[in-house]
């Protein structure tokens, strides 16, 4: 999972990731004096959206920069920096629980809900992370999430690769660190630690990027950050315009970029039976 982010560059030109999810907030429903976690909150959007519901709600992301800017936007609201694989190692962690304000304070006797959106297609450690979900939240907690389904970007990776085999460049480890899947991979996961599925779709989000011809390379600067820099400049600027090409094809319409996103979108309920 990346933690390198510009969070400038995300606000500015890929506002799409939180305004298109703004259903899930109705999905999750939150309801005044409720505490929620929003689990990656990025630049805490969706954040403020729960709070002015009137839920007690922290936001969390891996990302300094990221929470730099939650709390620059919105600073009346809670944010810290945590990675979601060790939510349950911050919660149970006695030392952490006598902090005001972080996870495992707002946390003592559960959370209401647990809230994520965009976020966990960035972290093949699915287990650990819904293990965390399953212990922070209180019996009857709601788990509302939406992140990337199996074949998500489909047609944009194939152009990842055939770029790399026209520029005989090899391939570097990492081009797609993204974990994608399907409804009944992610729903087995989510019971197995004792969280009963309700609610699982998976569906189609055609998605045009902004700034016409430039909004491809913001795309993958932005979202394969890390990545791109492990490449040089130089090679890095042949290799995006060779996937523009090899792209523009199934992806360029009408002056715009358009990503063949596929959303799955979850919502599940704490029972406290697990089945390990």
């Amino acid at each position: 999972m990346t933690n390198q982010w510009n969070a400038a560059e995300y606000d500015a030109k890929h506002a799409f990731v939180y305004e298109k999810a703004r259903g899930l907030v109705e999905l999750l429903a939150p309801k005044a004096g409720e505490r929620i976690l929003d689990l990656g909150c990025g630049t805490g959007a969706l954040t403020a959206e729960i709070a002015a519901r009137g839920a007690e709600v922290l936001g969390v992301d891996r990302s300094d920069e990221m929470i730099a800017q939650a709390r620059k936007k919105y600073p009346a609201l809670r944010f810290e920096v945590l990675d979601a694989r060790e939510l349950r190692l911050k919660f149970e962690n006695r030392s952490e629980a006598d902090k005001p304000g972080g996870v495992a304070k707002l946390a003592a006797g559960g959370f209401d809900a647990i809230f994520s959106n965009a976020v966990l297609h960035w972290i093949p450690e699915a287990d650990e992370v819904i293990a965390g979900v399953a212990r922070t939240l209180k019996p009857g907690g709601r788990f509302v999430a939406e992140f990337g389904g199996t074949g998500n970007i489909q047609k944009l990776v194939a152009g990842f690769e055939r770029a790399f085999s026209a520029l005989g460049m090899p391939q570097p480890d990492g081009v797609s660190p993204w974990f994608y899947p399907s409804v009944a991979e992610y729903a087995g996961l989510l019971e197995r630690h004792g969280l009963e599925v309700r609610e699982a779709s998976l569906f189609d989000r055609p998605t045009a990027l902004e700034e016409g011809e430039r909004g491809l390379e913001n795309w993958i600067r932005v979202f394969r950050q890390t990545f791109v820099e492990k490449m040089g400049e130089a090679k890095a600027e042949r290799w995006i315009r060779e996937v523009g090409r090899q792209c523009r094809g199934e992806l360029f319409r009408e002056g715009s970029w358009v990503l063949d996103y596929r959303r799955l979108r979850i919502a599940a309920w704490k029972t406290g039976k697990e089945k390990f």
